[in-house]
């Protein structure tokens, strides 16, 4: 069936599904390419000092490498040598031009299709694994055969991924499902037999859906944005409980229990990040827009717009909770990356909680256990437009107790395990008083942090002086 397959893009999905491909398929040869000459060496280090953190990667790549997978930067020889090739780069929102803010910018997949036509021979197995908008396949499709030569022969296949970061070795491993979109031809159809043989080899078979290329496709966007839409819905309902008295962790056990919910995506934040939810939401907004489905539009659009809201509404309560004023008051960020055991901060709230508070005039002091200082600098600069100010006023902290020491408070804003664990006692010695705690992903124990002197304003919680205020129950 297949024996080598190259992989275009060494990034956070080429990189994992590639190195879990070649531990299930020990007879096929697996290489990632990339341009990069900083990340492919960095995949092949000594010291295994991979350019992404995910748990258990590490592991899969020390077994594989070498052996049957393989990193590099030789992309025409890769391609040209490959049964199958999968495209796995970055489409990024553009950021102008037609569709600013909301269409994917495709210049990567473009870029990635005509090169596979300059360099294959024979016929080969396209895979578009990128998220990318419906009927970006035949866009692919098109480019390859207009370019073709000695007789090239492509199939184009849809098979989006469904990757949580900081999980993504154990979904590669235990997939929900496996969907694959391919034409309904008879060469379509062999090139989707294909795909799935390779995953056949350790997903049941139930679990592999094909489909044709366009539901596969659509699919990928709908699922981000119904996720995308349970988080913005739970958040809405916080605001409602910070002004009522409800607990919002109670409302969500309520309302999750009911079997036609679930619990899951039911945990009220600061807000969602990531590569992404926002970008397949906005993505999903200008296909409507394009397809004149305004009303549709308008509906997909108000996901994103309460998950801007909830990041304003949190930075505003950190900023009212300390007497209306932040300027030149020192506040400790812990967590900058989206969420636990990653180290991407890609539309991370913490990236625009911090803005917020930097616009205050706040000294904001960074503590994250996987992002390193040159990323907080990178992505604050970006959003603030003034990197000597950004300079001037932000600090990275090696760890939670010396990013403390001296602040008016602290926030949580990325729900890393060991958060939960520190010496609060200590903690609240070294800052100054009233010591403020912030928690924006509902992980600490709040009465303990109380009984020790912290004034704690929660997320989905009234505030202790507002719940005072409310009529008794």
């Amino acid at each position: 069936m297949i024996s080598k397959v190259c992989c275009i893009g060494a990034g956070y999905v080429g990189g994992p599904t590639s190195s879990v491909i070649a531990l299930k398929c020990p007879e096929v040869t697996v290489t990632v390419v990339d341009y990069s000459v900083e990340r492919v060496k960095a995949w092949n280090s000594d010291d295994y000092n991979l350019p992404i953190y995910e748990p258990n990667l590490v592991d899969v790549v020390k077994e594989c490498r070498g052996r049957n997978l393989f990193f590099s930067t030789e992309v025409a020889k890769s391609i040209e040598d490959a049964d199958l090739i999968f495209i796995s780069v970055n489409t990024p929102t553009k950021t102008f031009g037609l569709g600013k803010g909301r269409a994917a910018d495709l210049k990567y997949i473009e870029a990635a299709a005509r090169c596979i036509a300059d360099c294959a021979h024979g016929a080969k197995v396209v895979v578009e694994k990128s998220t990318v908008p419906v009927k970006a396949a035949e866009s692919i499709s098109r480019i390859l055969k207009a370019n073709s030569r000695n007789g090239n022969r492509f199939q184009v296949l849809s098979n989006p991924e469904f990757l949580a970061e900081g999980t993504a070795i154990k979904d590669l491993l235990n997939p929900d499902r496996v969907l694959i979109g391919g034409p309904q031809t008879e060469d379509g159809q062999h090139a989707v037999r294909c795909l799935c043989w390779i995953y056949s080899h350790w997903v049941d078979e139930s679990n592999i859906i094909t489909t044709n290329t366009w539901s596969s496709e659509l699919s990928k966007l709908a699922a981000n944005a119904f996720l995308a839409q349970r988080i913005s819905s739970i958040n809405a309902v916080s605001a409602i409980c910070e002004a009522t008295g409800a607990d919002v962790g109670e409302v969500a056990h309520a309302i999750g229990r009911d079997s036609r919910i679930g619990p899951k995506f039911l945990q009220a934040s600061v807000g969602f990040g990531g590569s992404c939810f926002q970008k397949d939401v906005l993505n999903l907004v200008y296909l409507c827009e394009v397809l004149h489905l305004p009303e549709v539009a308008a509906y997909w659009q108000q996901v994103v717009d309460m998950n801007d809201y909830q990041r304003r509404r949190f930075s505003n309560r950190i900023i009212a909770s300390l007497f209306n004023t932040v300027t030149d008051k020192q506040i400790t960020v812990l967590g900058f990356a989206f969420k636990k055991d990653t180290a991407d901060t890609r539309e991370s709230s913490s990236i625009f909680v911090c803005q917020h508070l930097i616009d205050e005039g706040a000294r904001v002091v960074v503590h994250d256990p996987k992002v390193p200082e040159s990323s907080v600098y990178r992505d604050l600069d970006m959003v603030c437009d003034d990197s000597e100010r950004v300079r001037k006023l932000v600090s990275v902290a090696p760890d939670a107790y010396t990013a403390v020491e001296g602040s008016h408070a602290f926030v949580v804003c990325t729900e890393w395990d060991e958060f939960k664990d520190l010496d609060f006692e200590r903690i609240y010695k070294s800052m100054m008083k009233p010591a403020f705690a912030f928690d924006g992903r509902l992980v600490l124990d709040h009465k303990k942090l109380r009984s020790i002197g912290f004034q704690v304003e929660v997320i989905g919680q009234a505030s202790p002086q507002a719940a005072a205020a409310l009529p008794s129950q």
